[in-house]
Parts: structure tokens; C-alpha cells; sequence
């Protein structure tokens, strides 16, 4: 008898071919059971859906050393005939005629019974958590997504390159890496002036965990085009906030011959069609996770509500155009906006400033109300590889501010940057200026300086932290709820 994904078994119930009147076996994990006078219930999960397949028996017809098995969280095999439901919210169900137990689950022990369960408690069983539906729902989700990413890459041109993971290179120039080391952590080799001796480590230099592939990427760029990475990257930074993790996963396309506005195109094309693949394909984890969120939202003040709904806010950036606007002209907005007139900012606005999410929000969510593209950074808050501008940035006044660079942030509802970018330096003696200037040294990384030196060329390229895109797909709250075993600090179970 062959194994039916319950996805599939349901989706053939709504076709022309219907499954009615034929045998099927479905495997899962049991969700509920429920017996009455007449019959038994079994509700089966086996993770391909959100949707379950109800199973029945009639009473009497299981041993009764079988029925006490069968619990919530106990693997199931259940053979039977194909018939339409008697129940309301199903096409079809399946009439047990054989029930083979994998697994059991002590409802003494087991975690997940059939009740609400808060997010933090489900942290501490990360490995369980999936088989909810909440979470079943966010994976699907998050591999739809991936999978989006690769399809539009490969569809529009771009190559796959595989960028290292162990790096002995900073790209952000933060300094909040993870080092990689083999020598003895008690008592490592020195050199004579007492420092670590990384000569006598396994590379031979010291090491870290990547932050970003771009550096590697605008290598691969600039001898096949266009590129793309999709991997994990790390930051050691020591934050708690539900925006952050110590190890994540980024998409970092690189392409030669783009400027700003090209990177730009690109970014939002990019971004609009991932999430509508999300839409398409996922449809029934979404409408569970909005109406997850809707139910959130009454227990919450009113000012702290969603003002759109899950799939209001993804029908709202595929449905915009974005607006484009410089950081100098989106400062005299926010400087001329009634939160800052009325003190309500937590953080001052001025030139000069790294944007704060409350104003990024403001942009999007009141002034504009459509997603937003800032450009044309200060250089002072941004990394050195950014492609300087020719003049300094003006006020509508005349007032001189300082250089900027061709950076680009791709801001959205409810989360702010969830792509940061630019265009990069292709000069070499303005890029060495540059590194001088916030103290990296060029032989450090000379290789990346060559692609300078022998046919450079105008590229550009941007980042997507793909955990902020699936927090924004989602509509989840912490990003430690959008990847499996997050990583964040005192955190690495799992």
C-alpha cells in the first residue's frame, strides 16, 4: 500500500479525480483524539500541510490497549477507505481499517498537549516546537522562500558562488566576529612581545566566521557578472533584541556593470517576487499566521495594534511602487514631521544620524505609506567599500552637509531596512583613501584591491538578512521564532 502526503491526499479530494472509495495509507503525529458513544477521532499531522486528515474508527473496533496509545504526539500508520466527511471544514476522511503505532507519547511528558502555548516556552523546546502549527506554518514558509530566492537568481542570470564561511577578513570593519581556533585555550603559544602566536594555529593567521560574503562576491562578480550567496553568516554582537541573531543566513547578489539606480530595480523586483511566490504557494500556512496575528492584536492596546493585517502588508509592498529618496531630503522630512516637532522620537533627528527604526517606520507606515528606498548615505555612517559622490549633500536651504556615498536601504512595514546596499568604490586610490581613513590596511585584504587594479569596472550589490524577510512574511514578532535552533547569546541548545 503506497504512503500519501496528507497535502496531497486533500488536494486530490477538491480535483476531478477524486480520492473517495479508494484505500490509502497516511502517517503522521497525532494532534488530537476524541471519542464519543459511536466512534473515535483521530486528527493526523504529517507536516507536509497545515491541514489535518481526520481519521475514524468505530467504537469498539481498536483494542482498547491500542486506544490508550494513541495520544497526543504518538506516530501513527493508518490504512483505510477514502470517504467524505459527515463533519463541516473537511472534504474527506479516511475510515480506519488498520493502525500501526511507530512511536507513543507519555501525555505525562509530553509537552505539547492540545492547549495554547506562549512563544518563550516553545524557545525552550526548539526541537519539539515544529511539529505545532505555528511553527510547521513558519518553516514552510521559510522554505518557500528560499527556494523563491534561488528560482529568481537563476532565472534572471545569476550564478551560485559559495563564499567562505571561515574568513581571516572583517567586511563590515565592526570587529564583532566569532574567532576560529584550534590552539589551546588554557595556555596558547605567544610571541615574544606576550600576544597570541596565530602563526602556530591551523591557518597559520588568525580567524573568524564570516559576516558577509560580499568581498568573496564582488570577486565572483566582476569575472562572471552577476553572482548571488546564500549562506550563514555570524555577528558576534552581544544583543538580546528580537531583531538579532548571533548566527544567520544572508542573500548578498553582487553584479558587475550596476550603478545605484540598477542595484535599485533590481532590489525591489527581487523582493516583490519572492514574496509573491510566498503568496501563491503558501496560502493556507498565511491565512492561519494572519489570523494568528488578529488574535494577537485583541489582547494588545489599541495604539500598539497592527494597523494592516498579515496579508494586507504583503499585498502591500508587491501592490507599490517604492518611493526613492535621498537621506538628506527623508532628514527634512522626519525633522519637519509632528513626532519630532512634539519630542516623540526616542532619538534626535539631524544630519549625520544612523536612522533609527522608529524613523525608518515613520517614513513607510505615516508619511508615505509605501515601502521606501533611501540613498546617497552619509559616507561618515557607512562601510568603506561604498562608491563616494562627487559633491557633498545640500539642504533646500543651501546649507552644505558632509560627503555622502551611493547607498542604498530598502525600507518596510512594520520592520524597517530589511535590505541594505550600494554601489561600490571602482576607484582604487579613493578606496585605499578610504581604508586609511577608518583604519583597515590595505594588505590585509590586497586580493580584493586587485579587482581595482586590473579591469575594474562600475558594480554594485546589496544584502537581505533572509530571517528579516521571513519575520516580515510571517508577521512573527522575535526573529528567534523564524529560524530552527536560533543562536543568540547564552543561547546555543540544540
Amino acid at each position: 500500500m503506497s504512503y500519501l502526503p496528507i497535502k496531497q491526499l486533500l488536494k486530490a479530494a477538491t480535483g476531478v479525480d477524486s480520492p473517495v472509495g479508494s484505500t490509502a495509507t497516511v502517517k503522521g503525529w497525532v494532534r488530537t483524539k476524541r471519542e464519543s458513544k459511536n466512534a473515535v477521532f483521530i486528527a493526523l499531522n504529517d507536516g507536509s500541510t497545515i491541514q489535518n486528515i481526520q481519521a475514524v474508527a468505530e467504537a469498539g473496533q481498536l483494542p482498547e490497549v491500542t486506544l490508550k496509545l494513541i495520544t497526543t504526539g504518538s506516530c501513527l500508520s493508518i490504512t483505510g477507505q477514502i470517504v467524505e466527511s459527515q463533519g463541516s471544514g473537511q472534504a474527506i476522511e479516511i475510515k480506519i481499517a488498520e493502525v500501526v503505532i511507530y512511536g507513543t507519547a507519555d501525555p505525562e511528558k509530553y509537552p505539547l498537549q492540545p492547549k495554547r502555548h506562549s512563544l518563550e516556552f516553545l524557545r525552550e523546546i526548539a526541537h519539539l516546537r515544529p511539529r505545532t502549527n505555528t511553527f510547521s506554518a513558519i518553516l514552510r514558509i521559510r522554505h518557500a522562500l528560499a527556494f523563491a530566492i534561488h528560482k529568481y537568481f537563476n532565472d534572471h542570470g545569476f550564478f551560485y558562488l559559495n563564499t567562505p564561511i571561515i574568513t581571516a577578513s572583517d567586511a563590515e570593519g565592526a570587529g564583532e566576529m566569532f574567532r576560529v581556533t584550534t590552539l589551546d585555550a588554557i595556555k596558547p603559544p605567544l610571541t615574544e612581545d606576550g600576544k597570541v602566536d596565530y602563526s602556530q594555529d591551523f591557518f597559520g593567521r588568525e580567524t573568524n566566521l564570516t559576516v558577509s560574503g560580499q568581498l568573496e562576491g564582488e570577486l565572483g562578480a566582476m569575472a562572471l557578472g552577476k553572482i548571488y550567496t546564500f549562506g550563514p553568516t555570524f555577528r558576534a554582537e552581544n544583543s538580546n533584541t528580537t531583531r538579532h541573531l548571533a548566527e544567520f543566513w544572508m542573500i548578498e547578489p553582487e553584479m558587475a556593470f550596476y550603478e545605484l539606480e540598477d542595484n535599485m530595480n533590481l532590489a525591489e523586483d527581487f523582493v516583490k517576487t519572492v514574496i509573491r511566490y510566498a503568496i501563491q504557494h503558501c496560502a493556507d500556512d498565511l491565512a492561519f499566521l494572519d489570523n494568528r496575528l488578529k488574535e494577537e492584536d485583541k489582547t494588545k492596546k489599541k495604539e500598539e495594534q497592527s494597523e494592516l493585517g498579515l496579508l494586507e502588508k504583503l499585498q502591500f509592498v508587491i501592490n507599490n511602487e517604492f518611493v526613492r529618496l535621498t537621506y538628506t531630503e527623508a532628514i527634512e522630512i522626519l525633522i519637519s514631521s509632528k513626532p519630532a516637532k512634539k519630542g516623540q522620537f526616542q532619538f534626535e533627528v539631524k544630519w549625520g544620524i544612523d536612522l533609527q527604526s522608529e524613523h525608518e517606520r515613520y517614513l513607510v507606515e505615516k508619511h508615505f505609506k509605501k515601502p521606501v528606498i533611501l540613498t546617497n548615505y552619509p559616507r561618515a555612517i557607512k562601510a568603506f567599500y561604498m562608491k563616494q559622490d562627487h559633491e557633498p549633500a545640500t539642504s533646500p536651504r543651501g546649507e552644505v552637509f558632509g560627503p555622502t556615498v551611493r547607498a542604498m536601504d530598502v525600507l518596510f512595514p512594520g520592520i524597517g531596512e530589511i535590505i541594505g546596499g550600494s554601489q561600490r568604490e571602482e576607484d582604487l586610490d579613493k578606496l585605499v583613501a578610504r581604508m586609511q581613513e577608518v583604519g583597515i590596511e590595505p594588505e590585509a585584504i590586497w586580493w580584493y584591491l586587485d579587482t581595482r587594479r586590473f579591469g575594474t569596472a562600475p558594480h554594485a550589490g546589496f544584502g537581505l538578512g533572509f530571517e528579516r524577510l521571513v519575520l516580515f512574511v510571517t508577521g512573527m514578532g522575535n526573529i528567534r521564532d523564524v529560524i530552527p535552533f536560533p543562536r543568540a547569546p547564552k543561547t546555543a541548545e540544540f
